[in-house]
């Protein structure tokens, strides 16, 4: 049985059920959501290894979805539409999608196009994180120190979350604010300093939890 997870995300309660039932007959787990609030929900609760996104979507579009899944994660994104025009595969790839595909399409095609995205999407990085004697486990959300529990905020797991996505290239206070609920900029140099205070034997001297200047903040497993 194949381990990937795919999310297709549809309006279509018809194409939406045929894209999953033949998916899951090609051996993959899929699950289905009919618009893009539903889909949000779903990114929350599991991580994908791809998405299919159907562009012409009431409410929020299979373009915008895109383009504000790019500013939280690197999963993989297949965009369906039934626009074939020049501008408007452009317009697709340019908010991020990975591939694009015509409608109608041959089933088989679809099969080809998703085990070419997932053939060159890199591995996922482990979900744990080790600096200093502290360990991180992004699947739970728990920090340890040296085996014992450290509490986090709910915000400061997932700003350690982020952080811990991109190790070793620093992250904007923009794309940081986005990211954390669109709190302000401000906000997240607050939320910067209260985790170094559980990170950092001297917060004003950090190890791991550094700023880079012009550029925002970075983790580095290991001090510079």
């Amino acid at each position: 049985m194949n381990e990937k997870l795919i999310l297709v995300v549809d309006d279509d309660t018809r194409l939406r059920e045929l894209l999953t039932e033949f998916l899951v007959a090609e051996g993959y787990h899929v699950d289905a959501a009919e618009n893009a609030g539903i889909a949000r929900e779903k990114l929350k609760e599991k991580q994908y290894d791809l998405l299919i996104v159907d562009v012409m979507m009431p409410g929020e579009d299979g373009v915008q979805l895109t383009q504000s899944i790019r500013l939280e994660q690197p999963v993989p994104i297949l965009m369906l539409t039934a626009m074939g025009e020049v501008a408007d595969r452009i317009k697709g790839l340019e908010s991020g999608a990975d591939d694009y595909l015509v409608k109608p399409f041959e089933p088989r095609e679809l099969l080809l196009r998703i085990e070419n995205i997932l053939r060159r999407t890199p591995p996922a990085r482990s979900k744990e994180l080790t600096f200093g004697d502290f360990r991180f486990d992004a699947s739970t959300g728990e920090l340890t120190q040296a085996g014992v529990a450290v509490f986090l905020t709910s915000t400061e797991i997932k700003l350690l979350e982020i952080l811990c996505e991109q190790i070793g290239q620093p992250i904007s206070r923009e794309n940081l604010s986005k990211r954390l609920n669109g709190i302000s900029e401000r906000s997240v140099d607050v939320q910067i300093t209260r985790l170094r205070k559980k990170l950092e034997s001297d917060p004003r001297q950090p190890k791991y939890l550094q700023s880079v200047w012009g550029q925002g903040y970075v983790l580095r497993p290991k001090s510079a």
